[in-house]
């Protein structure tokens, strides 16, 4: 499979930790759980997916250009990978030693994606180039103070709505700052829809092509790829800023309904207790 033998774990530099957990092989950055990769298999059957899964809302053949603003491991971007096989994939990382741990333990150069070592607000403002799809999965800050920086959303959205080309879409990761990402997303692109996954704090929030929570529902269930995750996904689409859900887009029954949040772990996944 082309992936290195771990010896359960290994110290990339100061901060940057490498894991092999029962389920999968873990990056840990500061202490915050940033990538999970499974051997073998594109998607993590979590919060990456979900992050991915609004690429279904375009076209096979509208697939052709993604963004990757916080890279980490390269856990989103194999998820694109697998969705738009001939995408042209930027990953942007701040941080070069996260980059060398995903090329050493996460087989990141088997993805073919153009990666950029850069701060992403700065690589926003420069870059020129148009996507079919911009994915955030930035987050900064050690174990229980894990955050978006500063700059997002605002202005951090808005530069990356800008590079979006019409009828494309954008994907955040959020944890606590869902309120706040929704209302950005509906004032820049118009209608959002929110995903949440069980056993995680995370919401991912689209907008763009994204239409609705059940017109995506039915593009993950159709995904050979995405349909295995489907029943870890909660999808309400919003009807305010403040994140309320349309009453067409409530979940059919109770044992649907996204679980009741307790106090995050800190991860940058948001898993509830420490990763495995």
């Amino acid at each position: 499979m082309g992936t290195r033998a771990l010896a359960r774990r290994h110290r990339v530099g100061a901060h940057v930790v490498v894991r092999d957990g029962p389920r999968g092989r873990e990056l840990l950055v500061d202490g915050t759980f940033a990538s999970f990769y499974r051997p073998g298999e594109a998607t993590t059957g979590s919060v990456w997916d979900a992050l991915a899964a609004p690429l279904l809302a375009l076209p096979a053949a509208r697939r052709r250009r993604v963004l990757v603003i916080g890279l980490g491991g390269g856990s989103a971007a194999r998820v694109v990978r697998a969705l738009a096989p001939r995408a042209e994939i930027v990953g942007v990382e701040l941080d070069a030693q996260v980059v060398a741990a995903a090329r050493r333990w996460f087989d990141l150069d088997s993805i073919g994606v153009e990666v950029v070592i850069a701060d992403a607000r700065e690589y926003l403002e420069r870059e020129r180039r148009r996507f079919d799809a911009v994915l955030d999965d930035v987050f900064i800050g050690p174990a229980k103070r894990v955050r978006k920086p500063d700059w997002l959303p605002e202005p951090g959205l808005r530069l990356a709505a800008a590079r979006i080309a019409p009828g494309g879409v954008l994907s955040s990761n959020t944890i606590d700052e869902a309120r706040a990402v929704s209302k950005c997303v509906r004032t820049l692109l118009g209608t959002t829809v929110s995903i949440s996954i069980d056993g995680y704090h995370n919401r991912i929030l689209a907008g763009g092509a994204v239409r609705s929570a059940g017109e995506l529902r039915r593009a993950i269930r159709a995904s050979a790829i995405l349909a295995p995750t489907l029943p870890k996904l909660r999808l309400r689409t919003l009807s305010d800023a403040m994140g309320g859900a349309r009453p067409d887009a409530i979940r059919r029954n109770a044992s649907e309904r996204a679980r009741p949040s307790a106090r995050r772990c800190g991860a940058r996944s948001g898993r509830r207790g420490p990763p495995s």
